[in-house]
Order: structure tokens, then C-alpha cells, then sequence
């Protein structure tokens, strides 16, 4: 009885995981409202029974496959980038950008893309989890941008080298996404270079930052 017990319960988590990256795929790939709760058991192998047993609806599935998905990719890509807390102010952000950039090139990262989908088509599903796992994030690398802006940085400042950021690692998924659109053609050789293109927003964002500062220092020294 136990074994039978047992096997039954390592029969349903593999079936609760199939579901889980079957619809983290299908909502990143078609969105919310176009995904359909057919297609995801199709994938899954499975039946709409089980998605009523484990998630009841679509809207709990469409929250836990995001968070299953976000979680998964955190192991691969965790947020600091694999860099120590004493490394220089610098160095701390390129690491967060160059793994964030990782995990919008993976094709087995899911999470950004429904967001972004979800940019495009809200559904407000996901406000309350992206405020609590998302947010933490923002404001994380909102103090490595303080620190590199130096104290005197205003908030507006730090907000919008952010948002110059953030912009740079979605248009990667962006172009990608057109890629598979068959939108443009000529783009394959330059998103299989994603260590070029991090390095690329790496600098490019530091040099941005650097030149911030230093037109905050004139400003202040002439006040």
C-alpha cells in the first residue's frame, strides 16, 4: 500500500511539472487570452482533468507555471550574476545585466517573455507576484545604480538609467522573437552572439552611467 502510495505521488508531480513547463512555454510564446488550456495538456500529455485536480483554472495555472518558471531560471541566472557582495560598484550591475541578458537568450526561459506578453495584452494576473519577485529585484539593482551614480544622483536619474537598461535586455527579446517570426531575416548571427551582446550593454550602460556622473560633477562645481 505505501509503495502504491508512493508511486501515485511521484505519477502526479510528474505530471503537476509537465503541465507547469508545458504552460510556462505556451503563455510565453502566445500570451494569456491566445493559450488554451487543450493545446497546454496536449503538450503535457495529459487531460483537462488533471489541470481541474492540481491548478483548478486557467487563471492559478497561468500564475504557477510563471513562478515555476521564474524560479527555475533564478538556479541558472541568479540575479547578482554570480558576483561577490566586495566587488566594485561596477562590477556588481555589469554581472546582474550580463545574467538577465542569459536568461532573455535561453529559450528555455519563459518568465520575461510572459511578462512582456503580458506588457503587451494585461491581464493585472501577475501584479500582486510581480510585486513581491520582481520588485525586490528593481529595487536591488536600484542601489547598485545609486552607488555607481554616486549619492548625489537623483532618483529620476537612477530611474531612467534603470529603465535605459531594462530597455536594452527586452529588445533582445524582442528581436528574437522577430526572429522566429521569420521578421527579419538577417538577425540569426548576431543574437547567437549573446556574450557580444552583453558585453555591448554592459559598456555601453557604464559608459552612459560614467557620463552622468561626470556632468553631475560640472554642474555641482559651477552651482
Amino acid at each position: 500500500m505505501c509503495r502504491r502510495m508512493t508511486d501515485l505521488k511521484t505519477r502526479s508531480e510528474l505530471t503537476r511539472g509537465r503541465l507547469l513547463t508545458a504552460a510556462s512555454r505556451i503563455f510565453a510564446e502566445k500570451g494569456y487570452q491566445e493559450a488554451t488550456i487543450a493545446e497546454i495538456c496536449d503538450t503535457a500529455k495529459t487531460d483537462i482533468a488533471s489541470v481541474d485536480y492540481h491548478y483548478r483554472d486557467k487563471e492559478t495555472l497561468y500564475l504557477e507555471s510563471w513562478r515555476f518558471a521564474f524560479y527555475q531560471e533564478l538556479k541558472r541566472y541568479p540575479p547578482d550574476g554570480g558576483v561577490m557582495p566586495e566587488a566594485s560598484a561596477e562590477q556588481r550591475p555589469a554581472g546582474g545585466i550580463k545574467f538577465l541578458i542569459m536568461r532573455v537568450a535561453d529559450d528555455n526561459s519563459y518568465s520575461l517573455a510572459i511578462i512582456d506578453k503580458e506588457m503587451a495584452q494585461p491581464t493585472r494576473l501577475l501584479a500582486d507576484i510581480l510585486e513581491k519577485e520582481i520588485n525586490p529585484q528593481r529595487m536591488q539593482m536600484f542601489v547598485l545604480l545609486k552607488e555607481c551614480l554616486r549619492q548625489s544622483a537623483s532618483e529620476q536619474q537612477i530611474q531612467y538609467c534603470h529603465a535605459s537598461i531594462m530597455g536594452q535586455c527586452f529588445q533582445l527579446l524582442r528581436l528574437k522573437h522577430m526572429q522566429n517570426m521569420r521578421t527579419y531575416h538577417n538577425l540569426s548571427g548576431n543574437l547567437n552572439d549573446v556574450h557580444a551582446f552583453y558585453d555591448h550593454v554592459i559598456q555601453f550602460s557604464l559608459a552612459g552611467i560614467t557620463a552622468i556622473c561626470s556632468q553631475s560633477i560640472n554642474i555641482n562645481r559651477f552651482a
